[in-house]
């Protein structure tokens, strides 16, 4: 089965908060359920760092599956990244200061679809429509993380 290739994901909000606040929540790989649409659980085993290890519980409509991801970026106050296992995504977040406070940018990096992709997506409806569902939820994600930052 050939897949098409994966669109690009990403999103820049700005939030008005420090780098040190905005950083304390995308770290904390335990509270991005409260902030992502499709993420319902995450088990972090280590860590904090490079190398800590995420076990992930996603759901799309009546379909539930796990993730395992490795953080493969960790500058603290700068940037967070995770590879998951599964799909070979890469989740990046990126904090630049700025005037405001701080630009966040959020990013998948996925050059093709791997087997995981080829195996999980017709159960989600389809690589396609799931990676334009991905897309929105990026940006929502952010404002989530913004509301909480901001508060």
């Amino acid at each position: 089965m050939l897949l098409p290739t994966p669109i690009r994901l990403g999103a820049t909000v700005e939030m008005a908060a420090s780098p040190e606040q905005v950083w304390t929540l995308v770290s904390d790989f335990a509270r991005m359920p409260e902030f992502s649409p499709e993420l319902r659980r995450a088990f972090v085993l280590g860590g904090p760092g490079l190398g800590t290890r995420i076990i992930g519980i996603n759901r799309r409509g009546r379909v539930t599956w796990p993730t395992t991801s490795t953080v493969v970026r960790w500058e603290p106050g700068r940037a967070v990244a995770w590879k998951v296992r599964e799909s070979g995504a890469t989740w990046v977040y990126e904090l630049e200061p700025s005037v405001a406070g701080t630009l966040v940018t959020g990013r998948r990096v996925l050059r093709a679809y791997g087997i995981g992709n080829k195996l999980v997506g017709p159960l989600v409806g389809g690589v396609v429509g799931h990676d334009h569902e991905l897309a929105r939820g990026i940006t929502e994600t952010l404002h989530r993380i913004k509301a909480v930052a901001e508060r």
